[in-house]
C-alpha cells in the first residue's frame, strides 16, 4: 500500500510482542496522575440527546506500535454517539477548536456508524453481542467510515464495564422502532433559526416550484411536466410528494399501479435529450393480473412513442449490470483492507495489499459504473437520445447511475451547492431505501414509512444536513471552497438570444440520428420482452449490438480525451484499469502510517489559500480606491501551516496527538541497507496524495 523497496520492503517480518504487562493502576504509576484524570472534560450534549451510562478510568489506546500507549479518560454513551473525553482534550487551542466539527468529536462515533463490537478475553478477540455472562479486559469498536477505535478497561470498576459494555452493544445492536431515533428527538427539541442565503441555496426538490426551477434551468419544460398527484404521499410513499413525468402522460396512469412502470424524468440535456427511470411492475403469476400489467404498459408505449420522445434506449440495471449482491459482497472484502486493529496486523496485510485490493473486486466495480455512466453520457451527448433506466424500484443503482451522469453533463452538479441540490433530489426525494442499505433499525422486518411523524404532538422542526453552520466554524467552511475556481464567462444578450431560439427550435422538430439506424422506439424492437421483464422475467442481453455500442463508446471516450478540457462542459473520467485508485483520503485517514507529516495535499491546500488571501487583500484595495461599497468577502483561513500536527490528510485527520512516523520492523529496516544505498536506488515510492 505504502510501495514498494523503500517502505513497504519488510512489511512482512512481524515486530516483536511485548512481554511486559502491567497490573498497577494507572494513579499508582504517578502522584499527580489521579489530579490530572479528575480534570474531567465536560460532555458536549446536542439538544435533545441524553446520557445512558458511563465509565471513568478508560484507556484509548493509539494505534501506532505494538506497545499499545493511550490516553486515560472517560468512555460514555448517549442516545446518539459513543464518545471518548481524554483527559489531554483540554489542552487543545484556539487554532484547532476553530476547525473542529461541532457536533462529531474527533473521538465520538455515532450509534449508527457502529459497525461491529469485538471483546478482549485473555488475548482471545471475540465478536460481542446480546446478554454478556463474562465481560471483557478490552473493547474493539470498527466503525463503518472504517474507524477503529480500542478501549482497556482493565483499569475501570467492574459494575462500571457491565455498564458501559452492555449499554453499547444494546444501543448499537438492538432492533428499534423508527420513532426512536435521535432524529426525532433531536428535531423536536433544536431551534432552526437558519438565514437562507439566495445565492447559495440547496434546492430541496420538496415543492413544486423547487422542480418547476430545475425544469425551466435545464429547459426541460418543453417536454416534461411536474405532477402533484402524490401530494401528502396519498399515491405512494416511495416516491416524492411532487416529480416529473412527461408532457403527454394522463396524471391518472400514475395512480394505477402506485406509480410503478411510469417513466419519471430525472434530467435534460442541453440538446433536449432527457434521462428517465423506471420501476418495474409488482411481480404477479395470475394471468388476468398479467394482461392488465401488460396492456397498461402497452398504453404507456403508445404514449410516448410519438414525437419527441420516439429515439430512446432502454438500460436494464436490474438483469444486465451490477447486483446489490455483488456491491455489498465486493465492499465488505475491500473495508477489511482499512479495519485493522494494530500496527503489526498492518504490516502484515502491506506486503499483499494489491492482491488482496483487487480480490476484493471493488476498484473494477468502480470502474463499471463509470463506464456504465459515460455509455448512457455518450447515447445522450452524441446521439441525442432519450436513455430510461429500468430497476426494480428505481431507487439504487437509478439513483447511482443517474447521479453519474450529471456530473459529468451538468456542470452545476460540480458546484457545492449543484451537488447538494443533486444528492436530494436523486436519492433522498429519489426514495433510496437508507434505513434498509444501513440498517439503522437494526431488524430484518424494518418499520418504514412516516409513522414516526404520527407520534408527534406538533410538526417535526427539521433541520437541513447541507447549513454548515451546525457543524463547523466560518474558518472551516472556507475549505469547501476552491480558490482557484472561475466562474463560467456571461454570455451578452444577443448571443444569449440566439441560442436560445436555436435550441427551442430543435427541441420542437423529432430528434433525428446523424447516421442511418434500425428503428428505435420506447421499447425497440423487444416491445414484448421488455415488458415481460418489467413484469420480473429476465433477459439475458440488452438490445443494442455490443460489438456497436463499444465502438460508440470508444470513439466517443478517446475524442473527448484527445481535446483539451473544458470544465463548464462535459467532464468525463478515466476509465482503465490502471486509472482507478484508492481515494487515500477516504479510506487510509485514520491509518497513522499512511499519512505524510507535515507534507503531501495539505501543503498545497495552504499554498492555494496563501494565494487566496492575496488575491482578496488586492481585491480589497481596489475596492477602496473605487470607493466600493461592497461587503468585506470572508478572510481565508490560516491552515496551521506551522503545526506538526498537520498530516496530508488534512483536514479529515486534523487532531494527530502523536508522532506519525511508520514503524518499520528493525529485521525489515535492514533489509532495505544503510541510507546511503537508499539514497542511490530508484524511487519506487507510490505517492498517495493524488489517489
Amino acid at each position: 500500500m505504502l510501495g514498494k523497496g523503500v517502505v513497504g520492503g519488510g512489511g512482512g517480518t512481524k515486530a516483536p510482542k511485548p512481554s511486559f504487562v502491567s497490573y498497577v493502576r494507572p494513579e499508582e504509576i504517578h502522584t499527580n496522575e489521579k489530579e490530572v484524570t479528575e480534570k474531567e472534560v465536560t460532555l458536549h450534549l446536542l439538544p435533545g440527546e441524553q446520557l445512558l451510562c458511563e465509565a471513568s478510568t478508560v484507556l484509548k489506546y493509539v494505534q501506532e506500535d505494538s506497545c499499545q500507549h493511550g490516553v486515560y479518560g472517560r468512555l460514555v454513551c448517549t442516545d446518539f454517539k459513543i464518545a471518548f473525553l481524554g483527559d489531554d482534550e483540554s489542552a487543545l487551542d484556539n487554532d484547532e477548536t476553530q476547525f473542529k466539527n461541532k457536533v462529531i468529536g474527533e473521538n465520538d462515533i455515532t450509534l449508527h456508524c457502529v459497525d461491529q463490537i469485538y471483546g478482549v478475553f485473555d488475548e482471545k478477540k471475540k465478536t460481542l453481542f446480546g446478554q454478556l455472562k463474562k465481560y471483557p479486559e478490552k473493547l474493539i469498536i470498527h466503525c463503518k467510515d472504517l474507524r477503529v477505535f480500542q478501549f482497556c478497561l482493565r483499569y475501570t470498576k467492574e459494575e462500571e464495564v457491565k455498564r458501559i459494555v452492555s449499554g453499547i452493544i444494546h444501543h448499537t445492536q438492538a432492533p428499534k422502532l423508527l420513532k426512536r431515533l435521535f432524529l426525532f428527538s433531536y428535531a423536536t427539541a433544536a431551534q432552526n433559526n437558519t438565514v437562507t442565503d439566495p445565492k447559495n441555496h440547496t434546492v430541496m426538490f420538496d415543492t413544486l416550484k423547487d422542480w418547476c426551477w430545475e425544469l425551466e434551468r435545464t429547459k426541460g419544460n418543453v417536454k416534461y411536466k411536474a405532477v402533484s398527484v402524490n401530494e401528502g404521499y396519498k399515491v405512494c410513499e416511495r416516491l416524492p410528494a411532487y416529480f416529473v413525468v412527461p408532457t403527454a402522460l394522463p396524471e391518472e396512469n400514475v395512480q394505477r399501479f402506485q406509480g410503478h412502470g411510469i417513466p419519471i424524468w430525472c434530467w435534460s440535456c442541453h440538446n433536449g435529450s432527457a434521462l428517465l427511470k423506471m420501476s418495474a411492475l409488482p411481480k404477479e403469476q395470475d394471468d388476468g393480473i398479467l394482461q392488465i400489467q401488460k396492456s397498461f404498459l402497452d398504453g404507456i408505449y403508445k404514449t410516448i412513442h410519438r414525437p419527441p420522445y420516439e429515439i430512446v434506449k432502454t438500460e436494464d440495471l436490474s438483469s444486465n449490470f451490477l447486483s446489490l449482491q455483488e456491491i455489498q459482497t465486493a465492499y465488505s472484502k475491500f473495508k477489511q483492507l482499512f479495519l485493522i486493529d494494530n500496527s503489526t496486523e498492518f504490516w502484515d496485510t502491506d506486503i499483499k495489499w494489491f492482491s488482496l485490493l483487487e480480490s476484493s473486486s471493488w476498484l473494477d466495480i468502480i470502474r463499471r459504473c463509470l463506464k456504465k455512466a459515460i455509455e448512457i453520457t455518450e447515447c445522450m451527448e452524441a446521439q441525442n437520445m432519450n436513455v430510461l433506466l429500468l430497476e426494480e424500484n428505481a431507487s439504487d443503482l437509478c439513483c447511482l447511475i443517474s447521479s453519474l451522469v450529471q456530473l459529468m453533463m451538468d456542470p452545476h452538479c460540480r458546484t457545492r451547492t449543484g451537488f447538494q441540490s443533486l444528492i436530494q433530489k436523486e436519492w433522498v426525494m429519489g426514495g433510496h431505501c437508507f434505513l434498509d442499505r444501513c440498517n439503522h433499525l437494526r431488524q430484518n422486518d424494518k418499520e418504514e414509512g412516516r409513522e414516526g411523524q404520527d407520534t408527534q404532538s406538533k410538526p417535526l422542526n427539521l433541520l437541513t444536513v447541507w447549513d454548515w453552520s451546525v457543524q463547523f466554524e466560518p474558518k472551516a467552511q472556507m475549505l469547501l471552497k476552491n480558490p482557484l475556481y472561475v466562474e463560467k464567462p456571461k454570455l451578452d444578450k444577443g448571443q444569449r438570444k440566439g441560442m436560445r431560439f436555436k435550441h427551442q427550435r430543435q427541441l420542437s422538430l423529432p430528434l433525428t440520428q446523424s447516421k442511418s439506424s434500425p428503428k428505435r422506439g420506447f421499447f425497440r424492437e423487444e416491445t414484448d420482452h421488455l415488458i415481460k421483464n418489467l413484469l420480473g422475467k429476465r433477459i439475458s442481453k440488452l438490445i443494442n449490438s455490443s460489438d456497436e455500442l463499444q465502438d460508440n463508446f470508444r470513439e466517443f471516450y478517446d475524442s473527448w480525451h484527445s481535446k483539451s478540457t473544458d470544465y463548464h462542459g462535459l467532464l468525463l473520467p478515466h476509465i482503465e484499469g490502471p486509472e482507478i485508485k484508492v481515494w487515500a483520503q477516504r479510506y487510509l485517514r485514520w491509518i497513522p502510517e499512511a499519512q505524510i507529516l507535515g507534507g503531501g495535499q495539505v501543503a498545497t491546500m495552504s499554498k492555494l489559500l496563501e494565494m487566496m488571501e492575496e488575491v482578496q487583500s488586492l481585491q480589497e484595495k481596489i475596492d477602496e480606491r473605487h470607493h466600493s461599497q461592497q461587503a468585506p468577502q470572508a478572510e481565508a483561513p490560516c491552515l496551521l501551516r506551522n503545526s506538526a500536527r498537520l498530516s496530508s490528510l488534512f483536514p479529515f485527520a486534523l487532531l494527530q496527538r502523536h508522532s506519525s512516523k511508520p514503524i518499520l520492523p528493525t529485521s525489515g529496516w535492514k533489509a532495505l541497507g544503510d541510507e546511503d544505498d537508499l539514497a542511490k536506488r530508484e524511487d519506487e515510492f507510490v505517492d498517495l496524495g493524488d489517489v
